[in-house]
């Protein structure tokens, strides 16, 4: 639970939303986005000795949370035999990548002679990444992978709530309580710290943007300025010189 006291009247609000918002949205973490299972070439296929059918395996696969430490994709691989129940620990996973729900249920193998592999890949991304956007890429992969629905985000809840507080004299000021779960790939610290950071930055490019206009604007008055100057201090000439015209043929 994050305290932030002494608010602007009204910023409460403004800033608890804007946290929340970014908390949820913003975040870069991993998942896995497609899986390849021997034998299965499509979702909705069953799985002989399995008591999961491929879609309920798929949503189990996408309950796996994971730290990974690179920004290449990295492959995990799994091969099972005999009666057993399945966890995300089963996997063998390369060293780029830590599993952070080792328990987490993956399938049951309901008879001795029952046999499960398969390899699921596991990559970086921010929010949330629906299927349907790599299945259209679908050309490009082999034959039996499925893709996933990916969840990177690693923000799992976040609640605000705004109570007022007394500042001096006034009391109107605004306390913002915000609560913060994630699962496990990040602390809440972490992922406060840097949601803050992506709005201060996007504040920023704003702020520096206007500063920028500002600044050409009056330069581009000075040139305005200095273009009337000449015109006048040549329509003078001028007129000095046809004065002068006039003078001499008078004489």
């Amino acid at each position: 639970m994050f305290e932030i006291e002494a608010l602007y009247p009204g910023y409460g609000v403004t800033v608890g939303n804007s946290l929340r918002r970014v908390l949820l949205s913003s975040l870069p973490g991993a998942a896995a986005t497609q899986v390849k299972i021997k034998g299965v070439p499509h979702e909705f296929s069953t799985i002989p000795g399995v008591l999961e059918d491929a879609v309920s395996l798929m949503l189990n696969l996408k309950q796996m949370r994971f730290r990974l430490f690179t920004e290449e994709p990295q492959i995990a691989t799994l091969k099972v035999k005999g009666e057993k129940e399945i966890k995300g620990s089963d996997f063998n996973f390369p060293s780029q990548v830590e599993l952070v729900n080792k328990n987490c249920h993956i399938a049951t193998l309901t008879a001795k002679s029952a046999e499960l592999e398969m390899e699921i890949k596991i990559e970086k991304g921010i929010g949330y990444s629906p299927s349907e956007a790599r299945r259209k890429e679908k050309e490009k992969t082999e034959i039996g992978v499925i893709p996933l629905d990916a969840i990177f985000t690693p923000v799992k809840r976040v609640s605000t709530k705004v109570d007022s507080m007394r500042v001096g004299e006034r009391t109107d000021f605004d306390k913002l309580f915000l609560e913060v779960e994630t699962d496990g790939a990040i602390t809440p610290e972490s992922a406060f710290c840097q949601a803050s950071e992506i709005l201060v930055k996007h504040f920023s490019l704003l702020a520096e943007a206007l500063q920028k206009a500002a600044e050409e604007k009056p330069a581009l008055m000075t040139k305005e300025k200095k273009e009337k100057v000449i015109k006048k201090k040549k329509a003078v000439r001028a007129k000095k010189h046809a004065k002068t015209k006039k003078g001499k043929k008078t004489k």
